[in-house]
């Protein structure tokens, strides 16, 4: 129920896959320069299987710049997901297409503005999400 253009799902794809892209590179590179025994592990770990689903586990981790980037990548990913199963551009709470220029700013939302709200109201954090 989408009423995104083929071109612009198509464009949003290319974004939301070279974030990915730059992401996965940043995680590498802070993985790289960090002499964390635990970090150490995960490296070889990831090295050894390409998983990006055991980059979750560094969220519970006191590293800043790599829980933002795996929770940003798990973003992206999803994002990708709803692209691949046909329900990109469609909010997840009440089924209605979300607009060109919300996901324009933001490619991963996966709510219309008038849900995303009401989710931030309701968790307490009231916001304005990005149009």
């Amino acid at each position: 129920m989408t009423n995104l253009t083929d071109s612009q799902r198509d464009e949003l794809a290319g974004r939301l896959a070279a974030r990915r892209q730059t992401l996965r590179a940043e995680v590498q590179r802070e993985l790289a320069n960090s002499d964390d025994p635990r970090i150490v592990g995960f490296k070889n770990e990831l090295a050894a299987t390409e998983d990006w689903v055991l980059a979750d586990i560094l969220a519970d981790l006191d590293i800043a710049m790599v829980t933002r980037d795996i929770a940003e990548l798990a973003e992206v990913e999803a994002a990708l997901a709803r692209i691949d199963d046909g329900s990109y551009g469609t909010c997840s709470d009440c089924g209605q297409p979300i607009g060109w220029p919300r996901l324009n700013a933001q490619p991963t939302a996966e709510r219309c503005i008038a849900c995303q709200e009401k989710r931030e109201v309701r968790s307490g954090r009231p916001g304005h999400p990005t149009l």
